[in-house]
């Protein structure tokens, strides 16, 4: 059980760290930290996804709130559920884009408020650990069935606005992306790759952060005629693209897209994450939008959204969230966005993107470390004539490049972000910060 309670997720590999009967009793501190009433469940394709939910839910029941039984969901789906059903919480059984043998679960609140280390999991870590659920109930709870897919589907369908027709390729990775993007039928053609329920992920880790996972993908688009690839991760709450010629797109640069669909219907709030491209502010400024920076992570940047009733966030590792859907990922959204901006133009998106692109990013680099809070003190000291800014880790803005640096929250690491005006220069810094922070 050591170190399956993380700063965002309940993680761990199935049978050696997390079991039934330890989902059980997870199921039981749910309800007891929460006191929640009404419990939405849903869980991915993985083999004991089911013997897990069944767990859980007897857990839940045992305390005395009713569950409703999702089924098999993607994560979108079960946030929407939560809200849509309004229901106390919702729980998701999935380990994400983990290999086969891993699982766990996503927490929320009321309205798909997300549960984090700092907001719950550790509490209910404690309780599970100390076995001090509530008193049980003299009445326990019941299960139902039912299935909030068509709403799902309804709500983001009516974001599309095509106007001529958009055929994509789509690496469905055996995951739960084959079910989001049902979500898309009648309104893009989908020729889809690996689009069988196989929890084992026999070709590909389901994670389009890796570049090397989009390699079947890259091949199909280059073998044939589509608009645009996507590429799902193993829950289908991320989303990876490539232009018509198979050519990965940073995800950043996906939010300057995305952001620009939106505001061309309704002015308001965007944010996008601390790492992301001086371009990704300038396009949403350009659109009409109000931009506002957010630090890395889920949690907070679904407060900072609820907090500034935000349209839309973006976020470099692919995770795409929407005001319509609670303030939540939505992987399908994500894709209509870009299928909009395609269709109203006669220019391909590799052409469409290549004025985003008019900077020089370094991605992010990992370095490990003996001592990362010292070297990111000194990076502070030794940058101060910069802008400088702590929303996450130190960012220092300077007229022709800029640079974040932060800490890992689980492994002894310091992440580094650089990009600049000429790709001269990003790499000067890149490796002149490099040196610096590897000594």
């Amino acid at each position: 059980m050591a170190g399956i309670f993380k700063a965002y997720d309940i993680r761990g590999i199935y049978g050696e760290q997390l079991n039934e009967d330890l989902a059980l009793k997870i199921g039981r501190a749910f309800v007891t930290f929460l006191n929640c009433k009404k419990v939405v469940v849903g869980y991915d394709m993985r083999p004991h996804s089911k013997p897990i939910f069944e767990a859980i839910a007897k857990g839940i029941t045992m305390q005395g709130a009713d569950v409703i039984n999702l089924g098999l969901c993607s994560t979108p789906v079960s946030y929407f559920g939560n809200g849509f059903l309004g229901a106390d919480a919702s729980l998701i059984i999935t380990a994400s884009h983990n290999p086969g043998e891993w699982n766990g679960m996503k927490l929320c609140r009321e309205q798909a408020i997300p549960i984090s280390g700092a907001t719950g999991i550790m509490d209910i870590e404690k309780i599970v650990n100390e076995e001090s659920f509530a008193p049980l109930p003299d009445q326990p709870g019941t299960v139902s069935q039912t299935s909030v897919f068509d709403d799902y589907a309804a709500s983001i369908r009516k974001h599309a606005r095509i106007k001529r027709p958009v055929k994509i390729a789509a690496d469905l990775a055996n995951s739960m992306g084959i079910l989001e993007s049902k979500v898309l039928d009648g309104i893009v053609e989908i020729d889809p790759l690996f689009d069988e329920y196989d929890g084992t992920f026999p070709n590909h880790e389901a994670n389009p952060l890796k570049h090397e996972t989009f390699a079947a993908l890259q091949e199909k688009m280059r073998a044939g005629s589509y608009d645009f690839g996507v590429a799902f991760d193993g829950d289908a709450d991320r989303v990876g693209f490539t232009d018509e010629k198979g050519e990965i797109i940073p995800m950043d640069i996906i939010t300057a897209l995305i952001a620009e669909d939106l505001l061309a219907t309704e002015k308001g709030v965007i944010f996008y994450d601390l790492r992301s491209s001086w371009a990704v502010k300038e396009i949403i400024e350009s659109n009409g939008g109000t931009p506002m920076m957010s630090r890395v992570g889920h949690a907070f940047i679904k407060q900072q959204m609820r907090d500034n009733n935000a349209i839309f966030a973006g976020e470099l590792s692919g995770h795409y969230y929407f005001r319509d859907n609670y303030f939540t990922e939505s992987s399908s959204l994500a894709v209509i966005c870009v299928a909009n901006i395609v269709s109203a133009s006669d220019k391909p998106l590799s052409e469409l993107v290549k004025p985003i692109q008019r900077y020089y990013a370094s991605g992010e680099i990992n370095s490990t470390v003996d001592n990362p809070k010292e070297i990111i003190a000194g990076l502070k000291e030794e940058y101060a004539n910069g802008n400088l800014f702590e929303l996450d880790g130190v960012s220092v803005e300077f007229e022709s490049w800029w640079f974040n640096v932060r800490m890992s929250n689980t492994e002894p690491l310091i992440r580094l972000n650089v990009e600049a005006k000429t790709e001269a220069e990003m790499i000067a810094r890149r490796d002149e910060l490099l040196a610096k922070i590897r000594g």
